[in-house]
């Protein structure tokens, strides 16, 4: 347990019907009760809600609902409570700067879920999953969110974990009792198989984790193409709304220009970039430079043509920088006199100013990356970028020491590497982890969570 008492807002500061104030530690309830009119806190039974207002120096602050919570059952196993009081900054402020005066501190950012850690009550994977609810954009990746709170993943690392277990535990008996099993036999009869499903497991986890990337990050999606092709009327199209200038005009979009949409549970980060072709303007040159780096670092690429044009040596370039990129051929202006005779893979024609081929072109875009894959019910899919990474370096770890045992080297160098990927399991669940790796995670909650 963490002795001092730690208070912030846990509602979004402006203005709104409520504003919550959160307070976690052992002396919560007491110095809620200090500055309360209504019933005496101390004595009321847990999980209670409290009418009564809130005074300082016998000045009235706010008419108040006070929310009771009872260690342990609570989500830090902490005393808590919760004051909400009428929304606005100035009025949830002043009662937090109250409770700092009477002896609170401010809690850091996300420190409620770091206590909740630290005491037990949830382990590092649910408290990564809190976040994720929160920024959750879409019912799928809510969806996935949610069986990280549920310990879904928790368990499916324990048991990995336990598989590994086992396996240095047998090690551990050949080296305390080396008549006990004869080691060529031990390492490529016994072990290695074990390690073998192992890695098939892994393997089959990272595998699906593109997926849960898929759905827990969304996809960076660019609209390239030559200037007045339709990628501005295609991005307005997509999101339902004028957002990019359009004109007849070649060169009308210098910067790239955003937007987010949700296409069956998957988000696509949409970037619409300036025309690529040769200019000697330097703002459109900045612009096309720009729009290069977005199609270097995009996951999607819809590679906007014209219908009513021929191929053009920028055309060309376009389709040769992006052959190795996931990517849609969109063949726009679909309502004009067809030149483009040009047939492609993955390709789709649509009229951006008449929106025909938009339903289309998002489910091409939704099979392409999902293909009916997904299953939310039975399975469990790692999206957390820090999980995929420790998965990682556990295949690489279980890899040498396959080569150790390949190579014939002595049973408790083999070890090393077991313990190793033991280790880093033991990292993404928190039981093997640093109070740096703590401070980075958490510093990224918002405050009161």
């Amino acid at each position: 347990m963490i002795n001092d008492t730690i208070a912030q807002i846990s509602s979004a500061l402006g203005q709104g019907a409520i504003s919550i104030v959160r307070m976690s530690g052992e002396d919560s309830i007491k110095i809620a009760n200090n500055i309360f009119r209504g019933c005496d806190l101390e004595k009321v039974s847990s999980h209670t809600v409290h009418y009564g207002h809130i005074f300082y120096k016998n000045k009235k602050i706010d008419e108040v609902l006070v929310s009771i919570f009872l260690a342990p059952r609570t989500f830090t196993t902490e005393n808590i409570v919760e004051i909400n009081c009428h929304g606005g900054v100035f009025v949830a402020n002043k009662i937090l700067e109250i409770l700092l005066l009477k002896g609170a501190r401010s809690a850091n950012p996300g420190e409620f879920t770091e206590r909740a850690f630290i005491n037990g009550r949830i382990d590092l994977t649910q408290a990564e999953a809190v976040m994720d609810i929160i920024e959750a954009k879409s019912d799928l990746s809510l969806s996935l969110a949610n069986k990280g709170l549920d310990g879904e993943i928790y368990r499916l690392i324990v048991d990995l974990r336990t598989n590994l277990l086992s396996i240095i535990a047998h090690i551990e008996v050949n080296i305390d009792y080396p008549e006990y099993d004869d080691v060529i036999e031990l390492s490529n009869n016994i072990i290695k198989p074990k390690i073998l499903d192992l890695l098939s497991k892994i393997h089959n986890l990272l595998e699906k984790a593109s997926y849960g990337k898929i759905i827990k990050d969304g996809l960076k999606t660019a609209i390239i193409g030559k200037p007045n092709v339709g990628k501005s009327s295609l991005l307005n199209a997509l999101l339902r709304e004028d957002k990019a200038i359009v004109t007849e005009i070649k060169g009308t979009t210098r910067d790239t220009v955003e937007g987010t949409i949700n296409i069956g549970g998957i988000i696509l980060n949409l970037i619409d970039t300036a025309g690529i072709r040769e200019s000697e303007d330097i703002i459109e040159r900045i612009g096309i430079d720009k729009a290069i780096n977005v199609i270097n670092e995009a996951e999607l690429i819809l590679f906007v043509l014209d219908n009513n044009q021929t191929l053009t040596k920028d055309d060309e370039k376009l389709l040769d920088l992006t052959k190795n990129k996931k990517r849609i051929i969109i063949i726009n202006k679909t309502d004009l006199n067809k030149e483009l005779y040009h047939t492609f893979k993955n390709s789709i024609s649509v009229s951006a100013l008449h929106k025909t081929g938009i339903r289309e072109l998002e489910e091409m875009i939704k099979n392409m990356f999902l293909s009916g894959e997904v299953n939310l019910t039975d399975q469990t899919y790692i999206s957390n970028a820090r999980h995929i990474a420790k998965l990682n370096e556990t295949l690489q770890s279980l890899n040498d020491s396959l080569t150790a045992i390949k190579n014939k080297l002595p049973i408790d160098m083999v070890e090393i590497d077991l313990k190793a990927a033991w280790n880093l399991l033991g990292e993404i669940i928190g039981d093997t982890s640093t109070t740096n790796l703590l401070d980075e995670l958490f510093s990224k909650f918002c405050l009161g969570k």
